[in-house]
């Protein structure tokens, strides 16, 4: 029989073995939950990308002439908008406005008009900021250093490893939504993201597997796979991909379940009554405040809610339009990032506006000539289902 003496001797063992014991297994589990986002994967990547990207990449204007200025606009231009959708809009851009002192010193109504049609009009603002910054501070060169080129207006991580790897060669990374999604697959990274940190890691972990010699070929690679294969909606083209051996997300067929995002705050919506006011020559316009949504911009008139046929004629007459005509013209969606516009228009024929004495001056309309408006005055996509009961088609 044990004493208590031996007894408490064996109960201490077993208690100094326990703590040990679940040490262990921390340890072996360690690896696994890290594997993910270990670097060998990554180390693979770059070769059978390259050869990918050699034999069948996009022929793109930007692309053929690297131009810091050509990268620098195109990239701007590319953010929220498809490749296809962008390059009539880059051709015409460079044809007017060729090369940065151009950009710098030109009006802003011309400029606006210009990316008539692009959307995220502040993209094309602060591009000209920048301009102006690079005229001041580099005499009228873009600087060639990430550093320098992150500090300009409206340029993120993203738009300056873009110019400096593409049109200066330096090895740094550009990492937009493409890449996330693509990097996301190929490791099952069950990180959002939608999240700074995650961008901010991705880039830390793409930096030391970067051919210095092709780091500008290396991004355009990246970012090419995600937006011709491993698709942000549908099914990818996995036989397609340069990387189908590696693929974590391939090998386990659960793709679907990759990229990880948090879901999005719901969008407000706005109910709008958009009134095209005209008669034989002009018609009504109002401007937009300088800063907010659609800054700067014309606009048909529009009312808050949705007005009911005798209701816009009460209040045109309120105003001092005497109205001769109008008409339903449907209802149309316009979606911006965070709220959408549910739009119903009416068609209204008035009997010469600019006689009706300071009719929509307290409101802030302006009467522009219709071809004029055509021509000369930025009217922003959101108007866009109903600028053809003026003959105006926005943008390309």
């Amino acid at each position: 029989m044990e004493t208590k003496k031996e007894m408490k001797k064996e109960t201490k063992k077993e208690t100094e073995k326990e703590p040990k014991i679940e040490n262990e297994s921390k340890r072996k589990k360690e690896p696994e939950r890290k594997a993910p986002f270990q670097d060998t994967l990554l180390k693979r990547i770059a070769p059978p990308l390259l050869s990918w990207y050699d034999q069948g990449r996009r022929i793109l204007p930007w692309r053929e002439n690297p131009k810091p200025y050509y990268v620098w606009v195109s990239e701007i231009m590319l953010q929220q908008t498809r490749v296809e959708a962008v390059k009539p809009y880059f051709d015409r851009f460079i044809r007017e406005v060729p090369d940065i002192p151009t950009l710098a010193g030109m009006g802003e109504d011309r400029l606006v008009k210009l990316w008539e049609g692009l959307g995220y009009y502040n993209r094309v603002r602060n591009l000209q900021k920048a301009a102006q910054v690079i005229m001041a501070e580099y005499g009228g060169e873009m600087p060639a250093e990430y550093g320098q080129i992150i500090r300009l207006p409206g340029i993120g991580s993203y738009t300056a490893g873009a110019i400096a790897s593409i049109a200066y060669g330096k090895a740094v990374p550009a990492v937009d939504g493409n890449v996330l999604r693509v990097l996301s697959r190929l490791r099952m990274d069950g990180e959002d993201i939608l999240s700074q940190k995650t961008k901010k890691r991705v880039e830390a972990e793409l930096s030391p597997v970067m051919p210095a010699d092709r780091a500008g070929d290396f991004n355009q690679a990246l970012m090419e796979l995600g937006a011709t294969v491993c698709l942000p909606n549908g099914e990818p083209k996995c036989a397609e991909c340069p990387w189908e051996g590696l693929c974590q997300a391939h090998r386990l067929g659960c793709w679907q379940e990759f990229p990880k995002k948090k879901p999005k705050k719901a969008r407000v919506v706005e109910e709008k009554t958009v009134l095209v006011v005209k008669d034989e020559e002009k018609a009504a316009f109002c401007k937009r405040p300088p800063k907010g949504l659609l800054a700067g911009m014309y606009g048909f008139p529009m009312l808050e809610g949705y007005r009911t046929e005798p209701e816009v004629l009460h209040y045109l007459r309120e105003i001092g339009l005497k109205v001769l005509r109008i008409r339903p013209i449907g209802d149309a969606k316009h979606i911006f990032s965070h709220k959408e516009w549910h739009m119903k228009g009416y068609a209204v024929w008035v009997d010469e506006l600019e006689r009706a004495a300071g009719a929509g001056s307290g409101q802030g309309w302006v009467f522009i000539d219709r071809q004029e408006a055509r021509e000369r005055f930025p009217i922003p996509s959101a108007y866009a289902a109903y600028a053809g009961y003026l003959d105006i088609k926005l943008g390309i």
